[in-house]
């Protein structure tokens, strides 16, 4: 069975507050993937979807004003193809829910983020969910 993610440069977009944090993002990825945008909050996140139509949206939830969760929310309303993945340090369940009901095939934290953001991305580009190891998915 091939992979269908082979061979291709995926196009990524980054959320997150925090530069320092988005720096080792793309530091981990970068090599993998196309960074195409930057996004500091969840309005800028959309904004960004919407002009740049990425494969891949990589999401922190404590963003200031529209926070990751409300902005993923209103990502699958509108019909956005664009596959979410969190990159959080929060590891609660309901959290983890919220994410997955908001549309999102990955849930990664972020002390985990060099070994398994690139597994929640592959998953994610092959439909299908990856939540980090320590994690349980909740009932």
């Amino acid at each position: 069975m091939s992979n269908p993610t082979a061979g291709r440069r995926w196009r990524l977009l980054l959320a997150d507050d925090h530069e320092a944090m988005l720096a080792s993002v793309e530091e981990v990825l970068g090599a993998r993937y196309d960074v195409v945008g930057i996004a500091g909050d969840g309005e800028t996140l959309l904004d960004l979807v919407a002009a740049l139509d990425p494969d891949i949206a990589v999401i922190d939830i404590s963003m200031p004003g529209l926070n990751g969760m409300q902005a993923a929310q209103r990502l699958k309303d509108s019909g956005a193809p664009t596959k979410l993945v969190f990159l959080t340090i929060y590891g609660n369940p309901e959290f983890i829910r919220a994410a997955f009901a908001a549309g999102a095939l990955g849930y990664v934290l972020k002390r985990r983020m060099v070994t398994d953001l690139p597994l929640a991305i592959e998953a994610a580009l092959a439909g299908k969910r990856f939540l980090s190891a320590p994690l349980a998915e909740p009932d």
